[in-house]
């Protein structure tokens, strides 16, 4: 280091707050330091990264210019302090030891995917790192899945039961090696070694484990393999007969699946990729991307049973790209589970849970400490948009526009999450699941434990859901039971919080809450709603009129009860028989009238004597029974699968025809509908919607038109509310949320009209606009609660 003149020595202490830790930061100051003739040290603590320079002074003034300028791609520099002082001597700059502090907490990284030096290293024959499968640096690999506790060093991971060899340790101790510091370091000498076994736990001996999975495959066989946050089952997505063999066994028969390519080269063999796609397929967090599904793709059908959409997703792990190049083919790669259940981890506890599922398992000794599945997204109008919020998404927290108090929000009962506020930062957990059964909710309180203790979080208030049913509502009531505050929240109040804290604004807005089901303030089901709405109050303006739901739960597993109680409400009987013949003429796929007469008078009972029949506002149980009327699907697998294909019939009308999706926007005809106030709240009346719908099945439009319509209709109906609304108000900003609003042809004509109308228009982007977004609104209302 050169001998610096005293008299132009200067001195600034530094504390940079953000993802600085495991990402490369360190090395990244020494060598900046380094680079600037710069003297002093810089360690991790618990809740920063602390930093002293001296030396000249426009040398020191580089050194802060660069630090914010030249971060390592997977630092976010949240905020930078600088205090100058008198210089204290220091002869060289060091890394020093990490210095834990009690109370503190720092950001932590979520998972990155493989990066092109480690890419490069893993296929190079010549490399002593060739195929090696957990080949990391501090630019990729794992992270948030391996931590056990801050600070982010080696022993307070699951790597801290591999020693490293004489190499891994010298990258380890060099500041300008990129594998300086990074805790998963570690190589075929020293590192995690892969094992094959089959489905009763018994070793395949070989000495190339990864290569005999990839042959398993091609020869269609379904392997569990553990990944990053768990295990993922894979097959030969091509093979219908492997496809349908997954299918069967897990229980899923025919919600759509995801696959992983190679290369995005090879993404475009089966898949029209816009380029804002293409870069979200291709970014470190590597999530499933939803893209128009090629029909010359040789992907079977049976992955995603008619949809127009596949979500594909790129290796994000070094044994991923062995295993891509080794089969050359695209692979099915799905949750390690049963339908419904946690995503398996362990490896006792996936050969205890999947071996009715799969054939052969290909395992690891590193253990993962935090389960996590994979994000998925879509990019509507050029914007990401999250729909499942895990591997490489969570803990990254969202940063919220006002201070906060610690709050727990527990979420709802489909794709849970849970949140947690704390300053002005709200942690989000990584998708939980559907809270049906006791290991979610197991799966749901270990994390929680883990959120709370990584970022030292006691919460003193507690949201949840108004539904005294669900899961997650019992977790928070036990834990006020100890005398934490609980503050019940809204449904529907709580989607609309959600997408405020997303968009970081705090005003009133009109607030666009549609989705399947969520419990009332009145008692009934809403779900088509209208509100006046900010992180303090809310209030009801307008919602679709209240229809039965015959059956309840059961109308929704079966929307062929809920058409028959629409139509019997606004049309009658006579128009109900009269559709049952007309299916019988068509001879359409019967979905109304395959209940037969006695079901049919089995759901006029239910509704007349109010047995079972909850009212309902909810635009997702609307879609439904049109999809239902039209002989769509009268009955569904999975949840949103008749709305689902409701929207598909749309694109079928447009895409089959090769005109592409966006001509969709421009279609205009629609269907009749009234708003009329009722006790100063104004009601979307549908008798006029379903029997026009009904005038069209009889006139034989196809169902493709009949479903373009249906989507204008709705979009319409949002703009003309919206209008009304603002009349009153003079609100101008609108926010869509709720799971209606993951069907991207309504999405994109609703904002479309809007921003016509003037409206500025808030969509999700951080979050889901599904239930998998509401325990960020939950906690961030209740923080003004009490």
């Amino acid at each position: 280091m050169p001998k610096i003149a005293k008299r132009s020595l200067k001195a600034a202490s530094v504390s940079v707050r953000g993802i600085v830790q495991g990402v490369g930061f360190r090395p990244f100051v020494y060598g900046l330091a380094v680079r600037n003739n710069l003297n002093g040290w810089v360690y991790n603590t618990s809740e920063d990264v602390r930093i002293e320079v001296e030396g000249e002074a426009e040398a020191i003034k580089q050194f802060e210019r660069e630090l914010g300028t030249e971060a390592p791609p997977l630092a976010h520099i949240e905020n930078v302090t600088i205090e100058y002082h008198r210089p204290r001597g220091y002869k060289s700059f060091e890394i020093r030891q990490s210095q834990a502090q009690e109370g503190k907490y720092q950001l932590i990284s979520p998972d990155v995917a493989t990066c092109q030096a480690c890419l490069v290293e893993l296929l190079d024959p010549e490399d002593r790192r060739y195929r090696y499968p957990f080949t990391n640096c501090t630019n990729c690999g794992p992270r948030f899945t391996i931590i056990e506790g801050m600070p982010y060093d080696r022993p307070k991971t699951t790597m801290r039961y591999f020693q490293m060899c004489p190499q891994c340790q010298a990258e380890y101790d060099n500041p300008l090696d990129r594998r300086f510091h990074a805790q998963p370091n570690a190589c075929p000498k020293c590192g995690p070694q892969v094992q094959l076994v089959d489905n009763q736990g018994n070793l395949i001996n070989n000495s190339n484990p990864v290569a005999v999975a990839s042959r398993l495959l091609e020869e269609g066989k379904i392997v569990a393999i553990k990944g990053l946050g768990g295990f993922l089952l894979v097959c030969d997505a091509t093979n219908d007969a492997a496809v349908r063999a997954l299918r069967r066994r897990k229980r899923r028969p025919s919600k759509p699946l995801a696959i992983m390519v190679a290369t995005v080269a090879d993404a475009k063999k089966h898949c029209y990729i816009l380029p804002e796609e293409e870069k979200l397929l291709a970014s470190p967090q590597r999530p499933i991307v939803l893209m128009i599904w090629k029909e010359d793709s040789s992907v079977s059908r049976e992955v995603a049973p008619n949809l127009w959409f596949l979500g594909i997703m790129l290796p994000y792990t070094p044994l991923h790209h062995i295993l891509l190049r080794d089969t050359g083919l695209p692979l099915v790669m799905t949750s390690g589970n049963l339908s419904e259940e946690p995503i398996a981890r362990d490896n006792d506890e996936a050969l205890g849970r999947l071996s009715s599922i799969a054939d052969y398992f290909l395992i690891h000794n590193r253990d993962i400490y935090s389960g996590y599945d994979d994000s998925v997204a879509m990019v509507e109008r050029g914007t990401s948009q999250l729909m499942r919020r895990a591997r490489s998404y969570a803990p990254y927290p969202i940063r919220l526009p006002l201070e906060v108090r610690q709050v727990l929000g527990c979420g709802g009962e489909e794709k849970n999450t849970f949140c947690l506020t704390k300053d002005n930062y709200a942690f989000l957990s990584q998708h939980i699941g559907d809270m049906e059964n006791m290991e979610t909710l197991e799966h749901f309180d270990n994390t929680l434990s883990l959120y709370k203790r990584l970022f030292h979080i006691e919460p003193e208030i507690i949201a949840h859901d108004l539904h005294p049913d669900y899961l997650a509502t019992k977790y928070a009531q036990e834990l006020g039971e100890s005398g934490l505050k609980l503050v019940p929240v809204q449904h529907h109040h709580a989607h609309i919080a959600s997408c405020l804290a997303d968009n970081g604004l705090e005003s009133p807005v009109i607030g666009v809450a549609f989705d399947g089901t969520g419990m009332g303030a009145d008692g009934n089901i809403w779900g088509g709603e209208f509100l006046v709405a900010d992180y303090r109050n809310y209030e009801r303006v307008g919602h679709l009129e209240y229809l039965p739901l015959p059956g309840g739960a059961a109308a929704i597993k079966r929307p062929y009860r809920t058409a028959i109680g629409y139509i019997l409400t606004l049309l009658g009987e006579n128009v109900l028989n009269a559709v049952i013949r007309s299916e019988a003429k068509q001879s359409q796929r019967a979905s109304l009238g395959q209940v037969g007469e006695v079901g049919i008078d089995v759901i006029k009972r239910q509704m007349e004597r109010r047995i079972n029949s909850p009212l309902t506002s909810s635009m997702g149980r609307l879609f439904d029974a049109i999809s239902a009327l039209l002989g769509i699907r009268g009955e569904i697998d999975y949840e949103g699968q008749a709305a689902v294909e409701l929207e598909m019939a749309a694109y079928s009308s447009v895409i089959a025809m090769g005109v592409g999706n966006e001509a969709m926007s421009n279609a205009e005809e629609s269907y009749p509908y009234r708003i009329v106030a009722d006790q100063g709240i104004r009601i979307v009346r549908l008798r006029d919607l379903v029997a026009a719908v009904i005038g069209d099945l009889h006139q034989g439009i196809s169902k493709g038109i009949i479903s373009v319509k249906f989507h204008n209709t709705v979009a319409q109906m949002i703009n003309e509310m919206c209008q009304l609304i603002a009349n009153e108000t003079a609100i101008t900003q609108v926010a869509l949320s709720g799971g209606v609003f993951q069907n991207r042809l309504l999405l994109r004509k609703t904002v479309s009209l809007l921003e016509r109308s003037g409206f500025q228009v808030l969509t999700h982007r951080q979050v889901p606009c599904n239930d998998g977004g509401i325990s960020l609104g939950q906690a961030v209302i209740a923080n003004f609660a009490i």
